[in-house]
């Protein structure tokens, strides 16, 4: 290939989209969008003058997922993993977790077969740009958004699990047993000598340059050690993303990663729009046009799943309701990697067209949906059910209490219960496994085939599992049960405190079943294409016993608001306790504060239905003291009078939310929820 020629086709390839481009920021449309559709104007499937090599721009593509994937890693010390903390790490196998399993599920309904899986990992994974700029745009920082690029951080990884997995699905290998394990231990040792070899040297051959060198000179061996690494990855059998991640990962260590991608970025942006440019030139139009109702069931997928798996996951990790669905419309979107799992496949246009359209959808709904998150999570929250709303409110108290006991002491004692149960999902895993690839197998050598050798299969493999299976069910209750205690200890010789114990107890079970059992769905769906059914199954009969715990623990409220009233009423009565301090006669109900309201407070005449308090703070109202009486478990309805004392439940942030609310200080929404550093 002559010189002149390649220059011919980065003139094609950078002209194209650029005029593209310009015309999608002037319509207010991703870029990223643009760039897919100049590769589709001068791909062979479209019938323009202009078409570029596609040999060439798939070369050059390769360097955009080389150095997208090094500047992910460029963001993230090792040290940043620990203090974005367990919640994040969770909260994004949850969701993953949802989103892959049904959206494999949703593709075989669809008849993808075999690439159902690679269907739903495209859509597992937000995209990172997306979010960035849209908050970028609002000027949005701190509070819910450290939240979401927490989770993001975790998503990231994921991916990259996904890439090496996946590719060696896709390759032919690890689809088996053994196949699957030896992948997995080849990954953990390779990770392991490179991360501990590279962070010996990196770092401070990093920090030396930086000391005593110019800045082309950190680009240049930046870039070295980008490629050397993607090549050594390449080398070992693996993707070159995952190469690229772990170099960028050895050189933020060094404290210089954020001045590294200042440098990098511009380079990283013109390669990174040949790689989508490369997606949009193998599109095939017809393709899009025929997988329009796939297109659109999984739109869905993604729009519901993610949305309901981030809500979740960052509510039962006591971050609030409001928080938690900003967080999660926040990333119902797929991105940048989605593509990268979708050129998996070999030969497959249809999963690569759901990709694309599913991403042509998400990227112009998500700057809808960022803006719009306030707005809708407040609306949800002042429409819940009065007694959920409750238990939101203790909830997020109870979890701010067990966040700050956490430590050695509570480690220790679910440490060795945490360890069992990882234990017994691993050997669950390997039974489910083998029994789909290597106990197929051995029936069919034996003559045993058909409805009696499954029927076979599943009583043996059932007998193996249901130890292991009864022992994580167990392990999960204790966790909980420990959990709880840690926030509402048992009282004797009367346990005053089991209701609101009980029903914290189940909301854990719910959580931690939850973010364990989603992930090994997503991950067992090649070898168990039912296993969603077991979810939905586990899912309703959690969701049973939550709403009578939930119910029970109302009625405790509504006993407890009373002695509240007492309290505020009648402080000189012999044995009467501060508010602050009730919990020593109520348990469950620490964290309890007082807020009067002033004469020249703009809440007096307004009901708190009007207000809108809990909805805007998470805080709840348990009782209302005033001179000629008061009221237990208020109305939504009832009007504030000057000099009413409220009595408030609700984590610290969301009473400090409430004097400000009174007092008629705006509080922006990013700045109420809690960082996942904390």
């Amino acid at each position: 290939m002559t010189g002149s020629h390649v220059l011919i086709e980065l003139v094609i390839v950078l002209g194209v989209a650029a005029l593209v481009t310009v015309l999608f920021q002037a319509l207010r449309l991703p870029v990223v969008l643009g760039y897919v559709l100049a590769g589709l104007l001068i791909g062979p499937n479209v019938p323009l003058p202009l078409v570029a090599d596609v040999y060439l721009v798939h070369t050059l593509s390769e360097l955009g997922v080389i150095l997208l994937l090094f500047t992910v890693g460029l963001e993230l010390r090792l040290s940043a993993l620990a203090r974005v903390g367990l919640p994040a790490a969770m909260t994004a196998l949850f969701e993953v977790g949802l989103v892959i399993a049904l959206g494999t599920l949703a593709a075989r309904l669809l008849g993808f077969g075999d690439d159902a899986i690679f269907v739903g990992a495209c859509m597992g994974i937000s995209s990172t740009m997306l979010v960035a700029k849209a908050f970028e745009d609002l000027g949005w920082k701190g509070g819910f958004t450290e939240i979401v690029f927490g989770i993001l951080v975790f998503e990231d990884l994921i991916a990259i699990i996904l890439l090496v997995i996946l590719g060696g699905i896709a390759s032919g290998a690890g689809l088996d047993a053994w196949g699957l394990v030896t992948t997995i231990g080849k990954l953990a040792g390779f990770l392991a000598l490179l991360l501990a070899g590279g962070l010996l040297v990196v770092p401070r051959v990093v920090r030396y340059i930086h000391a005593k060198a110019h800045k082309e000179t950190l680009i240049i061996t930046s870039l070295a050690l980008c490629f050397g690494s993607a090549a050594g990855a390449h080398a070992a059998g693996y993707s070159v993303a995952l190469g690229a991640f772990v170099a960028g990962v050895l050189i933020a260590e060094s404290g210089h990663g954020h001045e590294v991608y200042a440098l990098v970025q511009p380079i990283r942006d013109v390669f990174a729009m040949v790689f989508f440019v490369s997606i949009g030139m193998i599109i095939q139009p017809d393709a899009l046009a025929t997988e329009w109702p796939a297109i659109l069931v999984m739109t869905m997928v993604v729009l519901g799943g993610k949305v309901v798996g981030v809500t979740m996951g960052v509510f039962l990790s006591g971050h609030g309701v409001t928080p938690a669905m900003r967080a999660g419309l926040s990333l119902a979107q797929i991105g940048e990697l989605s593509f990268v799992i979708a050129a998996l496949v070999p030969n497959s246009t249809r999963v690569l067209a759901i990709a694309v359209g599913v991403a042509c959808i998400t990227t112009m709904t998500s700057p809808l949906l960022v803006r719009r998150s306030e707005a809708f999570a407040g609306w949800v929250a002042a429409r819940l059910p009065e007694r959920i709303g409750t238990f939101l409110s203790f909830y997020d108290s109870w979890f701010a209490r067990l966040r700050a006991r956490t430590g050695n002491k509570t480690w220790v004692r679910v440490r060795r219960s945490v360890m069992v149960l990882v234990l017994d999902l691993g050997v669950l895993v390997a039974i489910v496994i083998a029994a789909s690839t290597v106990g197929t197998q051995l029936l069919a050598r034996v003559g045993l085939e058909g409805t009696i050798a499954r029927i076979i299969l599943v009583g043996l493999a059932g007998a193996l599992a249901a130890p292991f299976a009864i022992s994580s069910v167990r392990r999960v209750g204790l966790i909980a049960r420990r959990l709880a205690a840690e926030v509402i200890p048992i009282g004797e010789p009367v346990d005053l405190g089991r209701a609101p114990r009980r029903v914290l107890i189940v909301t854990f079970e719910v959580g931690i079943a939850m973010a364990v059992a989603l992930p090994l769905v997503a991950l067992l769906q090649p070898f168990l294409p039912a296993s969603p059914l077991l979810i939905v199954i586990v899912g309703i009969v959690l969701i049973v016993l939550m709403r009578r715990s939930i119910a029970d623990f109302d009625g405790h409220v509504r006993a407890g608001s009373e002695l509240v009233l007492e309290l505020l009423a009648h402080p000189e009565l012999p044995g009467a306790v501060p508010i602050a301090q009730v919990e020593s006669i109520l348990p469950g109900f620490g964290g309890m504060s007082s807020v009067t309201v002033t004469a020249d407070s703009h809440a007096v005449g307004r009901s708190l239905a009007d207000l809108n308090l809990r909805a805007k703070t998470g805080a709840t109202v348990l009782a209302i003291n005033r001179g000629d009486g008061g009221l237990a478990h208020p109305s939504p309805t009832e009007p504030l009078q000057a000099g009413d004392v409220l009595a408030l439940a609700g984590a610290e942030d969301s009473i400090a939310a409430v004097r400000d609310l009174l007092a008629g200080i705006h509080r922006p929404a990013t700045d109420t929820a809690l960082s996942l550093s904390d």
